[in-house]
């Protein structure tokens, strides 16, 4: 098979100039034979020496001068070149010094084939080396010992290997069997050896192994690729995508390719394969992609110092900037590069599925079982429904592509019939749409009928998602929402969001939608007894499609994102009612959970508080709806029932607020009926127990709201137990994901702080916190606690457990256990984040207490450094309510100053803000990533 790639033939920068001199290197290595006692390991030392200076100078000029180069292919291209002059170096020296065969055999015939990715002549500076030593033969003694050698040669020279060795025959036999290793050997290139026995397979390959197979090698590269794509997410948008194997990778173009040269016949036609499939634009398109990755994760292994194929958090700023981006217009280098990534993902999905038809077509590819509606497979659409729409191959397409031109309207009507048959489009649709984006004029954005549509699919949609998803990747939605175009692939640079932001407000949309049909209702009573009550779902929707508009705006995320929203349903033609309460929501959309998460919602003020906000039941329905979405759509795990019974807490105290009036008596109101129930709880909980009923009429109203009745007991027995010395208790809390610690001892200035400290050196996460203390001077702290991988602390460790314990009760005394060594595992990636730590009093939420919020960097004991600073300055806290956003803690604190019992002083405050910032300002400690170490790991 020819050594040139189809992608060859396309325009690109040229490859770096360094070129290892093949002449020189040879006769260096013949200089080191004739020095040698000509023992094999010798040999083979002297050949690692000369062989690996001239590996790693190569290696080492193309890596320095890789920011230099626009294209990333080219740079592969040349590392592949480097390494094939130091194999077949390798190979000659092996074959004339150390077991040559003047005259061999016919069983001694051999032939280096590289094949898979170096089969193409594509390599990063971690990729594996898949080698295919070809036999004439059964192996003999001559042959095993080659192969052994080259191979040990090539292991010592740190490069990973991955080999087989076969005849011909026994290669064709593995191909029909395999189709990985069909792919494989498709792409296999003579390095070495015997040219003949090169030929020879590939001529048996091209007439025998692929004409026959070519129906199940495609069904099985498509199915491959499905199964790829779930294993690294299902969506080309994550934030921390795997460049390699992720959805819209390199992969995903390399199988295009793959499916293409098996059609084409595999050999002899390199040059004509994309020819066949693609159109120069698409082909163009493919190389621009397909550059632009290969410099990616040449970078990716450059930085990381390892095969690293996933551009993670802390790759993510070194790359943006080797890549060329910079700050421009308010948006960091790194979000414009992850920007620019997630449109080039964008572009790789356009032409999968391109070609998917186009094979389909072919009858290449086998067609997807059709509903009885449509299994004649083409069937012409009523005129009452539309006139220029089909559906063939299972998908809806146009049966003109100047059908837009004549009705700008039906690209909705479009989407419309898509949603109604439940149907994909078909990419001829896609590219007639895409080529007629000019139509979607200010007058379309203000054509009713169009609104009408396209309000009917966002709102009453069978499948909201997967139509909008549609809509945006043919850029119809972006256009026609341009506020919403302008969060399209924008990415947020914290470990907190899992997706781009218009990939998380659809999977957001989803949600409501499933909310709406009842898909959660077993997760949270929404479906069935808030939703049902909702007047408004198109206020709901809207909100949900508009909320993040406003991010990267220079007034800020909810003022900006309002701005936007008002701008966007003004023209959708919405009424004005409406649109006050889209924007109302857009602006408004943090406040159900910064109180929720952040306050203490047992507080009257607090409920009173967050009332005065919301104003209205159908607001507070609303809000709840979209807030629960907005969290579960931020990614995997973020959601869980914690949050849910916070949420839920807060919007029966407001409901009850509301029935309760709203006026100037509103705290009174919440306060009475928060009596009220508190008084129901403690006859509930103290019946025919009066030692239970003493106990809790020393507790305050907001520990009976805090706690099942089941943890209220447990607590009780606790505090019975310890008779006034320091106990613990523990249970794994699966709704936290935490191991819960209840520690009751004798209240006193400091104690949270050490206990916080105890379980930093004890190497536990603290992720929740609840403070109380009884009219008695009982103190009742209860930790939520996980370990460095986020699993619930010493869930599996019963020796650690009762260390912990014991080490806590000491604690309590004031006897710190001492601290362990220990490391977050997701330290490297938050140094990657600059995060600006803040510190923030208010005063007028709560009329006894202080509220402290602080935020900063997340690390290893960075509450216990917090809670000691406030302890030092006699600072009493109340409650304690401790959350992360990824990379970013946010702890607020009900504190009080110790002596006065009562909120703090403004000499107080600045005091504690310089100290606190101090402790959240410590640096970070960055991942050592750079040229240097790239060189050093790729010398060893």
């Amino acid at each position: 098979m020819s050594d040139s790639s189809p992608m060859l033939t396309q325009t690109h920068p040229a490859a770096p100039a360094y070129r290892i001199d093949g002449t020189d290197l040879r006769r260096r290595l013949t200089e080191a034979y004739e020095d040698s006692s000509g023992d094999t390991l010798d040999l083979r030392r002297r050949a690692v020496t000369i062989l690996k200076d001239a590996l790693d100078k190569g290696r080492a000029s193309l890596l320095e001068r890789v920011d230099d180069q626009k294209g990333g292919y080219a740079t592969a291209r040349a590392l592949a070149g480097v390494t094939d002059e130091v194999v077949s170096a390798l190979w000659d020296f092996t074959l004339t010094h150390v077991y040559r065969a003047r005259n061999p055999t016919e069983g001694e015939r051999l032939a280096l084939l590289a094949v898979g990715g170096y089969g193409r002549g594509e390599l990063a500076p971690y990729s594996d080396l898949d080698l295919l030593f070809l036999r004439a033969w059964k192996e003999t003694s001559h042959s095993e010992s080659v192969i052994e050698f080259i191979l040990y040669t090539l292991w010592d020279l740190g490069l990973k290997v991955g080999h087989s060795s076969r005849t011909v025959d026994e290669t064709l036999k593995y191909v029909r069997s395999d189709h990985t290793i069909m792919t494989a050997v498709l792409e296999h290139r003579l390095i070495a050896g015997d040219a003949e026995l090169a030929q020879n397979l590939e001529d048996r390959l091209t007439h025998d192994g692929l004409k026959s197979h070519a129906f199940d090698f495609v069904a099985s590269k498509l199915e491959e690729r499905d199964q790829r794509h779930v294993k690294t997410g299902t969506t080309r948008f994550v934030v921390e995508p795997n460049v390699k194997e992720g959805k819209g990778g390199l992969r995903d173009l390399h199988t295009l390719y793959w499916i293409a040269k098996f059609l084409a016949g595999g050999a002899g036609k390199d040059a004509e394969v994309l020819d066949l499939i693609l159109t120069d634009k698409e082909r163009r398109i493919f190389m621009r992609a397909f550059d632009f990755l290969w410099k990616v994760r040449i970078i990716m292994h450059t930085a990381a110092g390892r095969g690293e194929e996933r551009l993670t958090f802390d790759l993510q700023p070194e790359v943006a900037r080797r890549m060329g981006f910079i700050d421009r217009e308010g948006e960091p280098n790194v979000e414009r590069f992850m920007r620019r990534y997630f449109v080039v993902a964008k572009e790789v999905g356009a032409l999968t599925r391109t070609f998917c038809t186009k094979l389909e077509t072919q009858q290449a590819k086998p067609l997807a079982r059709l509903s009885s509606l449509i299994q004649s497979g083409i069937m012409n659409l009523t005129r009452a429904d539309h006139p220029g729409f089909i559906v063939t191959n299972g998908r809806l397409s146009v049966n003109s592509p100047d059908i837009f031109q004549k009705s700008p309207v039906a690209m909705f009507m479009l989407f419309k019939m898509a949603d109604r048959l439940e149907l994909d489009l078909h990419p001829d649709a896609f590219t007639a749409i895409a080529r007629n984006l000019d139509l979607v004029t200010p007058s379309l954005r203000r054509n009713p009928e169009a609104a009408r549509l396209f309000l009917d699919l966002l709102v009453r949609g069978k499948d909201p998602y997967k139509t909008l998803s549609m809509m945006s990747e043919t850029g119809l939605l972006g256009r026609y929402i341009p506020e919403f175009g302008r969060i399209v692939a924008q990415t947020q640079f914290n470990m907190y969001h899992a997706y781009t932001v218009d990939e998380h407000t659809l999977r957001a949309i989803d949600i409501i939608h499933g909310i709406d049909t009842g898909a959660y209702k077993e997760d949270h009573p929404l479906s069935s007894v808030i939703m049902p009550q909702v007047t408004d779902k198109e206020s709901l929707y809207l909100a949900m499609l508009l909320h993040d508009t406003g991010k990267g705006n220079e007034l800020g995320q909810e003022v900006g994102g309002e701005i936007a929203a008002r701008k966007a349903c003004e023209r959708l033609g919405i009424e004005d009612w409406k649109i006050d309460q889209v924007a109302w929501l857009v602006r408004h959309h943090l406040v159900l959970s910064d109180y929720a998460q952040k306050r203490d919602v047992s507080d009257p003020e607090t409920v009173a508080a967050f009332a005065h906000i919301v104003e209205t039941p159908e607001r507070l329905r609303l809000l709840l709806i979209l807030t629960v979405a907005d969290i579960r759509a931020v990614g995997p795990g973020v959601w869980n029932a914690w949050k849910g019974q916070l949420m839920r807490d807060l919007f029966d105290a407001t409901e009850s607020a509301f029935r309760g009036g709203r006026g100037p008596d509103a705290v009174a109101s919440v306060r009475e009926d928060l009596q009220q129930r508190a008084h129901a709880r403690r006859i509930q909980l103290s019946e025919n127990d009066a030692d239970m009923a003493a106990w809790l009429e020393t507790m305050d109203e907001s520990y009976l709201f805090s706690f099942s009745p089941e943890d209220i007991k447990n607590h009780a027995v606790l505090v019975r137990k310890a008779n006034g010395a320091p106990a613990v208790a523990l249970r794994i809390d699966t709704v936290r994901n935490a191991t819960a610690f209840s520690i009751s001892a004798e209240d006193r200035t400091g104690l949270f702080a050490d206990l916080a400290r105890c379980f930093a050196n004890l190497g536990g996460n603290v992720v929740g916190a609840q403070v109380f203390t009884s009219a008695t001077g009982q103190a009742l702290d209860v930790f939520y606690v996980q370990d460095s991988t986020g699993k619930p602390f010493a869930h599996d460790d019963l020796p650690r457990q009762k260390h912990a314990q014991t080490a806590l009760e000491a604690a309590a005394n004031g006897r710190l256990p001492e601290a362990l060594t220990w490391k977050s595992p997701f330290a490297a990636r938050t140094a990657a984040f600059a995060i600006a730590p803040t510190v923030v009093f208010d005063d007028d939420s709560n009329a006894n207490v202080t509220i402290i919020e602080v935020s900063g960097r997340d690390r290893p004991g960075l509450l216990a450094d917090i809670v000691e600073v406030m302890a030092k300055q006699h600072v009493d806290i109340a409650s304690a309510h401790i959350d992360c956003y990824g990379e970013r803690a946010v702890d607020a604190f009900y504190v009080a100053d110790h002596y006065r019992k009562a909120q703090l002083a403004g000499g107080l405050k600045q005091t504690l803000k310089k100290q606190l910032l101090a402790v959240l300002d410590k640096p970070a400690q960055p991942p050592k990533r750079n040229l240097a170490r790239a060189k050093a790991s790729l010398a060893r």
